[in-house]
């Protein structure tokens, strides 16, 4: 067995013993049934790489696929269990449907608070609309189901073909199989975000703007890819693009949340601003033991103390989008991470979970290699003495060469410098070529 094949069966063993210790040490019931199927899952997973000679690596994605999440988020949706989240935004799509707004207006228990701007409400439509229909109770409804769409198109969309074995261990991999099957709140959000800096790595504004526009409809979580999508743009396709991408999910955002926040201001204000911060009128249960949740414990000083570090993070990140923009998507993926771990670690209210979101771009980014900053298409050199060759900047440059510099207006040939022998050119044709020319445009 190679050595790769050897890496792949230990990371199968590390994920089915991440899994395994669900079912021990969490009180969660959709955590414990989906570890024990994971477990089974990916240690006949790491058999596989061993067993299979021929495609090894395929066979074990596949095993892995299905034991950690085809199978348990199968039965969780069939058995109706999963987490909270999966309610709320059922519940938001509902409320959308009939009454034209996500939120209620007096929440009475936890449950009954929606910490999701009213984009997130679309995802709860399907359950809404079937109700009342044959399908009313099928599992087609289920809110899972839709984030998990909505993450797999996104990544399908931008990770190379040849790559894709790597995107698929990491969808069957714990980081993104476990919230797939219990909640799938924050899958949406991650793969949106993604696709926005693949979009603005590859210099296209409107399609990185409305990416972004749809993530930040979700959650505003969301918002700091805002500040990372216009320097990747601006680092890429100038300013001008920068401008156009930041335009376009400013305005997409502001169609999915003005409405909402115009006709029921204090609900959108209390239930996804003040609640998920702990300033809420009921307790926030994100309550992990982070640094900003520590410090919110001391009182009203510890909690003006963490929003303080937060701003201060904040700064610090937007200080190095100006100092050393990033230039390809991973490196935007990279400070956005960064910059998303120090929010979740520094603020007020918060939960380990949350941390999953910069954990998977980054994985993303690994997995994918994609890294684009110049579409494919842009030559890296053009040889001297084309006619659509730019003008030298010498101050010896005839007059006539310039002339013979300048485009006509005319069409000229095309050819590669690697395959094409040129003569001295002159401004209206080409002496020779080994190859034959095709006019373009």
């Amino acid at each position: 067995m190679t050595k790769r094949a050897w890496w792949w069966c230990g990371g199968w063993l590390v994920a089915a013993g991440w899994a395994g210790a669900f079912p021990v040490v969490s009180g969660l019931g959709p955590h414990r049934s989906w570890g024990a199927w994971a477990a089974c899952g990916y240690l006949l997973a790491a058999l596989a790489v061993v067993l299979v000679r021929r495609r090894g690596r395929e066979v074990s994605v596949a095993v892995a696929a299905l034991g950690a999440v085809l199978v348990p988020l199968l039965l969780l949706v069939l058995d109706g269990r999963g987490q909270s989240e999966v309610g709320v935004i059922e519940r938001s799509g509902s409320l959308l449907l009939h009454t034209g707004m996500p939120y209620l207006a007096e929440p009475r228990t936890v449950e009954e608070y929606t910490p999701y701007l009213p984009g997130m409400a679309l995802l709860g439509l399907p359950r809404a609309l079937l109700d009342g229909t044959p399908l009313g109770g099928s599992p087609l409804g289920d809110a899972r189901l839709w984030c998990a769409a909505v993450f797999l198109v996104c990544v399908l969309r931008t990770v190379p073909a040849g790559r894709r074995l790597g995107a698929a261990a990491l969808t069957a991999s714990p980081v993104v199989a476990l919230p797939l099957c219990v909640s799938g709140v924050d899958l949406p959000l991650t793969g949106l975000c993604w696709l926005a800096l693949v979009r603005a790595a590859e210099r296209r504004p409107v399609a990185a703007g409305l990416a972004l526009a749809a993530a930040c409809a979700l959650k505003w979580t969301a918002w700091p890819a805002l500040a990372v999508v216009a320097a990747l743009l601006a680092a890429t396709a100038g300013r001008r693009a920068a401008l156009r991408g930041v335009a376009v999910a400013v305005g997409a955002a502001a169609l999915a949340v003005l409405p909402v926040a115009l006709r029921a201001p204090g609900p959108l204000v209390e239930q996804v601003f003040a609640f998920p911060t702990g300033r809420g009128g009921l307790p926030t249960p994100a309550a992990s033991p982070l640094p900003g949740r520590l410090l919110a414990d001391l009182g009203p000083a510890g909690w003006c103390a963490a929003v303080g570090l937060l701003l201060l993070a904040g700064l610090a990140v937007g200080a190095s989008l100006a100092v050393r923009p990033p230039r390809t998507a991973p490196a935007a993926v990279h400070r956005l991470a960064l910059g998303l771990t120090a929010a979740f670690l520094l603020a007020p209210a918060g939960r380990f979970g949350y941390l999953a979101l910069p954990l998977v771009l980054v994985l993303l980014s690994l997995s994918s290699s994609v890294s684009p900053s110049l579409p494919s298409s842009v030559p890296l050199s053009v040889p001297k003495g084309l006619p659509w060759a730019p003008p030298s900047s010498s101050p010896t440059t005839s007059r006539r060469a310039r002339a013979a510099s300048k485009p006509s207006s005319r069409p000229w040939p095309t050819a590669s410098p690697v395959t094409t022998s040129w003569s001295t050119p002159r401004p209206n044709r080409v002496r020779s070529s080994t190859t034959p020319l095709s006019p373009t445009r």
